[in-house]
């Protein structure tokens, strides 16, 4: 039995005019999935404007908790409830800090721009706790210093950060363009 968590990644695209129903659906089956063992907790990344695909992140302890969760009746149930609420289901399951960088049919993502990605996740994040919390935190001892910033920011970077920062990243982690592109772009907005 493997002892490392597991995230399943899904993707739900809303029906046209279902977004009130599809969220009250997606808040019943994270709370139901909070009910079974190994739950570590879960997360939605809401799509960019124009879009309607929705990412959930679960996570569980393990793959067999996560397998226990996915076979129950009252997930069964759960998504039998949501049936016309949603359009082309997708799901995938993976393991260890790579599951936010791995695409089905896709090579695997340079262990750099995974890298760069989670740094550009944490940087932002670790300042606003540093802009808002650093002075409060200035007297204690290192230790329980570091142990309050990483408890606060692991969840936040797992559930918010690294899926958001992975999502708006997807075409250059994918190798679909490059910064020599970017900078093009970026050009050609500031000239019009």
């Amino acid at each position: 039995m493997s002892t490392s968590p597991v995230t399943l990644m899904v993707a739900r695209r809303v029906a046209h005019g279902r977004y009130h129903d599809f969220h009250r659906w997606l808040n019943e089956g994270r709370d139901l999935a909070a009910d079974f063992p190994g739950y570590l907790g879960s997360g939605v990344l809401a799509p960019p404007q124009g879009d309607d695909e929705y990412q959930i992140v679960f996570r569980f302890a393990d793959p067999d908790t996560l397998e226990i969760w996915q076979q129950s009746a009252s997930r069964s149930g759960w998504l039998k409830r949501g049936q016309g609420l949603f359009d082309s289901p997708s799901e995938q399951r993976a393991t260890g800090l790579g599951a936010w960088f791995h695409m089905e049919g896709v090579e695997p993502t340079p262990r750099w721009k995974q890298a760069v990605a989670v740094w550009l996740a944490f940087f932002p994040i670790s300042l606003a706790f540093q802009l808002l919390f650093g002075d409060w935190l200035a007297g204690w001892p290192l230790v329980p210093r570091v142990l309050a910033s990483t408890l606060a920011l692991t969840p936040i970077m797992v559930f918010v950060f690294i899926p958001l920062s992975t999502r708006l990243l997807a075409p250059w982690l994918q190798g679909q363009w490059s910064p020599r592109d970017l900078l093009a772009r970026w050009w050609q907005t500031r000239r019009t």
